[in-house]
């Protein structure tokens, strides 16, 4: 049977976050092995209905819209955010917050669906939505997705405001937090935000602002730090499902990226405690 995390991992970290079932039939199937399947969809990227049902169910096959079914139902009612913020809260001190790195990802939208628009650079439809890193490039938060035809920019006090509330439901301090921005996050309104949570941002100076507002915090040294967000989205782009989005409700994209915060970090955790 085809695995993307460990059994035990999957059972002890993820399946206890599930709402019980309160309507209809339970399933036919033990929820490891539903989670399995979803991960599978997550890593591989193949499309729902060539899903090797097969392989992944080791006695009672489920079709795959049955999957499909359970992974729609837990996405709508935010089952696999709730899990990752459960996540962080129970292993603060595995994450490194001694700075962070903040990053925008325009993702090609090749079925179109919610919250889509052209990207000029991609001359592609694409979502765009902000990732937040710490120090060790585990991705802990994401803000709320656009459409791609609005700059990492648009409407940044808001989208700012989801990927801290991440960090504020799992009980971790942001105050005294420095987070590294490239020059498309040189915003007045981005340095008010985070000065309003205790934070500072180490943005870039952009060259398209003139010689306007550049007297800001700028540390050069802190700043090069920021390759590890780069290989983030390395990690990022080894979940097909996250390479182009073909799903057209963004809870189902979200989901997805939720979940591949949940396999990178349950990795990186277990390997840091096995080292111990």
């Amino acid at each position: 049977m085809y695995q993307v995390l460990d059994k035990d991992m999957i059972e002890l970290a993820i399946v206890p976050y599930l709402p019980e079932t309160k309507r209809g039939f339970k399933p036919k199937v033990s929820l490891y092995e539903i989670i399995n399947a979803i991960l599978y969809k997550l890593k591989i990227g193949v499309q729902w209905e060539f899903l090797p049902v097969d392989s992944l169910f080791s006695d009672e096959k489920l079709h795959y819209k049955t999957v499909f079914g359970h992974y729609r139902k837990w996405c709508e009612q935010d089952v696999w955010k709730s899990c990752w913020i459960q996540l962080l809260k129970s292993n603060k001190s595995n994450i490194d917050l001694s700075s962070g790195d903040l990053d925008g990802s325009h993702t090609t939208a090749l079925k179109g669906g919610e919250h889509v628009g052209y990207q000029g650079r991609k001359k592609r439809k694409t979502t765009n939505a902000l990732y937040l890193t710490d120090r060790q490039g585990l991705p802990i938060a994401m803000s709320e997705p656009v459409s791609g035809n609005h700059n990492d920019l648009f409407n940044i006090e808001v989208q700012f405001e989801e990927v801290v509330c991440t960090l504020e439901q799992a009980e971790i301090n942001v105050n005294g937090l420095f987070i590294n921005a490239n020059p498309g996050f040189d915003s007045q309104k981005l340095r008010d935000k985070c000065e309003s949570k205790g934070i500072i941002a180490n943005s870039c100076h952009n060259k398209r602002n003139g010689n306007q507002d550049n007297d800001h915090y700028f540390d050069e040294k802190l700043y090069k730090e920021r390759y590890s967000v780069e290989r983030t989205n390395a990690w990022m782009d080894s979940f097909r499902s996250l390479l182009n989005r073909f799903d057209t409700t963004i809870t189902s994209w979200k989901g997805f990226n939720f979940l591949a915060f949940i396999v990178i970090g349950l990795k990186k955790f277990y390997k840091l405690k096995k080292s111990r």
